[in-house]
């Protein structure tokens, strides 16, 4: 081979390799949606959705219940801040009623069933008795506790029958009686029918349909078959329609669905129009915060029943909109705690609380839209209502508690505990002072030896 000018031989150049196809890049939505998808996968995203979603539902309805409530306290010759105040008291005891519970054992949650229950029938008992129950909006159902404190005993009917419900149906699958229909039904319908003839002696019948959602998933979750379950949803039914027809003003609230005038023909649909303009004159953000006009006394109930109409004059259908979203969110993590455990009572205790709050967000939201009748139902978490707020953070309390047993889920939290403030085992400060001495040497070796400087 000849040489090059220079006398040396040639360079041969390497080889080129041959091009490698770059891998296609992926869609950006795509992207987004295998992102969406591992997260939602991760072990943690029930425990985050039920106790971010839980706090910022409870923080967006004290903002509302202050700026609904201002009118009406000012009306009843109080300070305007004063339903806020009560609220946000109900709120902190309700706050360590929820610690109390996420931090409980299932075991003591299943201990404390028959006495919730016990108790919560003898206080809707104590409601019938003269002297001793009130009357509030034509219902008998509140209990005076001095002053200005009154409490509604049929919501913590709500939370026993969930625990209860739960811990009965649990037994009876570790039994493995709940093949045959006399077990799947007694005890649990006859004692909610005692519950619902309870809560119907004061006429609240939103709270009694409340309470039957609950016994309907709770029968659901156990597996009904579909023939039982279509007789007990017949026979409720049926009461149902009786109950209604004997009752001029349940049947005037069904003649208000759809309207679009405040007077009818048949009944007076004023507070049912006057939501439908709240949520008609917020357009898509809202008049502003503070800025509602229908809470000025054209909007009864402004800051309980209706208070998601003030939400949406105020915060558009942006706010309504993320309402919904958070109850969406709650709804799923519920979901997702009780498909993934293989404890039956924590299936069905979380299954039964996912049902309540869920069936009383969209009686309370399909009222207000005017898709269903007025029940007199608050929304869960948000709107005014110590009664309701307390038993409803505690069943938030136990979604958390079931979140956090989940086997994947406490190894992740154990993996988060904080590393620093741990004592070491044994030694005095002067045994751990030369042990941290050769740590600094080891990394200072380390660093010289990787060519930092």
């Amino acid at each position: 081979m000849p040489g090059s000018r220079t006398g040396r031989p040639p360079v041969q150049r390497a080889s080129r390799r041959p091009a490698t196809p770059r891998p296609a890049r992926e869609n950006p939505v795509q992207r987004l949606s295998s992102r969406a998808r591992k997260a939602w996968d991760r072990p943690l995203t029930a425990y985050y959705l039920i106790v971010g979603g839980c706090v910022l539902i409870i923080v967006l309805g004290l903002v509302m219940v202050y700026s609904a409530s201002q009118i009406t306290a000012l009306q009843l010759s109080l300070p305007g801040s004063y339903f806020f105040r009560k609220q946000f008291l109900a709120a902190a005891i309700g706050g360590a009623l929820l610690f109390v519970a996420s931090r409980m054992p299932v075991k003591l949650h299943r201990a404390l069933a028959y006495p919730i229950l016990a108790a919560a029938v003898f206080l809707m008992a104590l409601v019938q008795v003269p002297g001793i129950g009130m009357a509030v909006n034509g219902n008998q159902n509140w209990i005076s506790l001095g002053g200005s404190f009154q409490i509604q005993p049929s919501e913590f009917g709500k939370l026993a029958l969930v625990l209860w419900g739960a811990d009965l149906i649990a037994r009876k699958q570790e039994r493995k009686l709940l093949n045959q229909w006399k077990h799947m039904l007694v005890p649990l319908v006859p004692v909610a029918f005692l519950l619902l003839g309870l809560i119907m002696l004061g006429g609240d019948m939103g709270t009694a349909i409340i309470l039957t959602a609950i016994l309907f998933g709770l029968l659901w979750l156990a597996g009904a078959p579909t023939r039982l379950f279509a007789g007990v949803l017949s026979v409720a039914a049926l009461i149902g329609v009786l109950l209604i027809k004997t009752s001029p003003n349940r049947m005037a609230r069904l003649a208000c669905i759809g309207a679009t005038e405040p007077r009818t023909g048949v009944a007076d649909c004023w507070q049912a129009v006057h939501g439908i303009y709240a949520l008609a004159s917020g357009g898509l953000f809202g008049s502003g915060l503070g800025a509602s006009v229908e809470k000025w006394g054209q909007l009864p109930e402004a800051h309980t029943d209706f208070i998601f109409a003030v939400t949406g004059e105020e915060l558009g259908l942006a706010g309504t909109l993320s309402v919904l979203a958070l109850f969406a969110a709650l709804g799923y993590a519920g979901i997702r705690v009780a498909g993934r455990t293989e404890d039956p009572f924590v299936r069905y205790a979380a299954g039964g609380v996912t049902t309540w709050i869920t069936a009383q967000a969209v009686i309370n939201i399909g009222a207000v839209l005017g898709l269903l009748p007025i029940a007199g139902v608050p929304l869960p978490l948000f709107s005014y209502g110590g009664s309701a707020l307390l038993p409803t953070m505690f069943a938030i309390g136990l979604l958390i508690a079931f979140a956090r047993d989940e086997p994947a889920a406490r190894a992740a939290l154990a993996m988060r505990q904080p590393r620093f403030g741990k004592k070491r085992a044994g030694g005095s400060g002067a045994e751990r002072g030369p042990r941290r001495w050769n740590t600094m040497r080891r990394r200072a070796s380390a660093a010289r030896s990787s060519g930092e400087r």
